[in-house]
C-alpha cells in the first residue's frame, strides 16, 4: 500500500480534492480491472476516453482518481487529482509506485521501423554471454534474467512496464534492453523512465493507420531522443536519411553508426554466404551466422551499444561470433530434395525489400525465388500495394495470401495488394486466400535449390480472424510439408 502523496514526484498537480494521504494498493487505467483501494487514472486514449469511466471505477472500488477534467459529480469520500496530462502522470506515477526501478538499471531502448526485436534480443544474448543478469522487453518475449514472461505488446503499458523493471531489479539485473514503439512514445508509455541510451535503427512507412502521416510517425520516434538526459547516449543509423533528425535538440551524448557513410561506429560486409557473412566493425573482422545488410546494421548496433556500455571489445567480438538467429527473423529450413524455405517477420515494404535483396544475393540468379506475402487487416492500407510491387519486382513468383485478416475480408486485402502490381509483373501473381494452401503451393512449385520466402508473420503462432486467434505457425507448416516430401 502506498500513500497517493508519496507517488506524486515529478508530476505537476493542478488541484487536489480530498485526502492526498489516502492509501492505494495499485494503479490502474482500465476501469474494467479496478479493484478495491486502487487509484484510477483517466487517460484520453486513442480508442476511448477514460474520463467517461470515472464513476464506473469508483463503483468498483477506486479510492483516488487522476484526471485532466474533473467530473461534475465530486464524491466526498474520493480523492481527485487534476493534472495537465493524464498519460504522462500515469507513467511517472507507475514509476514512483515501484520505486523508480529504471534508476537502478542500465536501461537501453531501441526504436525504428525494422530491426528493433532482433537488436534488443541480440543485446540480451550478448550481455548474458558476458556474464550479466539481464532483462529483455520485446515483441516476442520478455525476460527477467532467465525467467520468461509472455509479451502482449511491443512496449508494455506503464504499470506493467514498471512492474517488470522492478522485478528485474529485485533479481539483480544490471541491464535491460527494450523495444520502444512509436505507439508507446506517442501514448507516453515510457514517461518517467530513466534511459541510459537510445538507439535508432531506421524509419520507413508503417503504422500510418495510427499516425496518419509519415511526418507524424517521424515526430513520434524523435520524442524518444528529445527526452534523453545529458548523461545518456543516443546512437543513430546515419545511412538512414532521417537518422540525424533524431539527434536534433537532444541533450544526450551523440553517436552514429553506418555501413556506407562516415560514422563513429563503421561497419562493412566483406563476404556473404548462405550460412553467414564476414563483416568488419571498426577495422576488426568477424564471422557471424547472420546474413544480409539489415542484419549487419543490427549487429553493428549491438556492438556499438556494448562499447558505449563500457564492455571489453575483445570479449564483445568473441561473443558476437556465437550469437544465433532470433525467432522468426530470416530463419531457414531445407527439404530432403534441396528446396530452401525462409521465414521472416517482414511486414513493411522496406523490410520485405531488404530480405528479398539478400535472398537474390544468395541465389545469384541461379534459382527461382517464390514469395508468399500477405498484409494485416485493420492496419496501414497504404503499404499493401507497395509490398506486392516489391515482392513482384524481386521474386520469380508471388503468392498473395492472408496474414492476420482481423476484421477485414482477406480477399479485399489481397485485391488491394494486387492493385500495386502492373503489367507485365502482374503475370507473376497468384492469389490463394488460405495461408496454409499458399505455403503448400509455393513449396510444390519449388525445385531443388529454389528458395521459398514466407513473409509477414515470423515468430507468430496464430492467425487472427474475426477477433479470434487460431493456432498457425509458418515454420510448423513448412516442416510438415518438407517431412512429407
Amino acid at each position: 500500500m502506498r500513500k497517493v502523496n508519496n507517488i506524486l514526484s515529478k508530476i505537476e498537480v493542478l488541484q487536489i480534492i480530498g485526502d492526498a494521504n489516502v492509501l492505494i494498493s495499485a494503479i490502474e487505467f482500465d476501469s474494467r480491472k479496478i479493484e478495491t483501494s486502487q487509484l484510477f487514472v483517466a487517460v484520453k486514449g486513442y480508442q476511448a476516453d477514460g474520463h467517461k469511466f470515472i464513476e464506473m471505477a469508483i463503483d468498483k472500488g477506486a479510492v483516488a482518481i487522476v484526471c485532466e477534467d474533473l467530473p461534475v459529480n465530486i464524491q466526498a469520500n474520493i480523492t481527485y487529482l487534476q493534472v495537465e496530462n493524464s498519460a504522462y502522470a500515469l507513467g511517472q506515477m507507475a514509476s514512483n509506485f515501484y520505486d523508480n526501478p529504471s534508476d537502478n538499471l542500465k536501461l537501453v531502448g531501441v526504436t525504428g521501423t525494422n530491426g528493433k526485436t532482433t537488436t534488443v534480443t541480440l543485446l540480451y544474448q550478448l550481455f548474458k554471454k558476458l556474464g550479466y543478469k539481464v532483462g529483455l522487453l520485446s515483441t516476442i518475449c520478455n525476460y527477467i534474467d532467465i525467467s520468461i514472461v509472455d509479451a502482449t505488446h511491443t512496449t508494455p503499458d506503464p504499470v506493467q512496464l514498471n512492474k517488470l523493471l522492478a522485478e528485474m531489479v529485485e533479481v539483480g539485473c544490471e541491464f535491460c534492453f527494450m523495444e520502444v514503439s512509436s505507439h508507446a512514445l506517442h501514448q507516453q508509455r515510457v514517461a518517467g523512465l530513466n534511459f541510459k541510451g537510445a538507439v535508432f535503427t531506421n524509419i520507413t512507412q508503417d503504422h500510418l493507420d495510427y499516425h496518419k502521416t509519415f511526418a507524424a510517425y517521424i515526430k513520434a520516434k524523435k520524442l524518444f531522443f528529445d527526452a534523453l538526459a545529458k548523461d545518456a547516449f543516443s546512437l543513430v543509423n546515419v545511412d538512414d536519411k532521417n537518422g540525424r533528425i533524431m539527434l536534433q535538440n537532444t541533450e544526450s551524448v551523440q553517436h552514429t553508426l553506418a555501413l556506407k557513410n562516415m560514422a563513429n561506429f563503421k561497419g562493412r560486409i566483406l563476404e556473404s554466404h548462405i550460412d553467414g557473412m564476414l563483416i568488419s566493425f571498426d577495422n576488426t573482422e568477424l564471422w557471424t551466422q547472420f546474413i544480409g545488410g539489415f542484419n549487419a546494421y543490427n549487429l553493428l548496433s549491438v556492438y556499438a551499444v556494448a562499447v558505449l556500455l563500457n564492455q571489453n571489445r575483445d570479449e564483445v567480438f568473441q561473443a558476437l561470433s556465437t550469437l544465433v538467429t532470433v525467432d522468426g527473423r530470416f530463419e531457414y529450413m531445407k527439404s530432403k530434395s534441396g528446396k530452401l524455405a525462409i521465414v521472416d517477420y517482414a511486414h513493411t515494404p522496406d523490410a520485405l525489400k531488404n530480405v528479398l535483396i539478400t535472398i537474390n544475393e544468395i541465389s545469384e540468379g541461379n534459382h527461382k525465388i517464390i514469395s508468399v506475402v500477405g498484409a494485416g487487416g485493420n492496419r496501414d492500407k497504404a503499404k499493401r500495394p507497395i509490398m506486392a510491387k516489391v515482392a513482384a519486382e524481386l521474386s520469380n513468383q508471388v503468392i498473395l495470401t492472408s496474414d492476420n485478416p482481423r476484421n477485414e475480408k482477406p480477399e479485399d486485402v489481397i485485391e488491394e495488394m494486387r492493385a500495386g502490381v502492373l503489367p507485365p509483373l502482374n503475370s507473376k501473381l497468384l492469389a490463394i486466400t488460405n495461408r496454409k494452401e499458399a505455403i503448400k503451393t509455393a513449396c510444390m512449385l519449388a525445385q531443388a535449390g529454389d528458395i521459398v520466402l514466407v513473409a509477414g508473420k515470423g515468430h507468430e503462432t496464430y492467425q487472427e480472424i474475426n477477433g479470434v486467434k487460431n493456432h498457425f505457425d509458418d515454420k510448423e507448416v513448412i516442416n510438415e510439408i518438407f517431412e512429407n516430401e
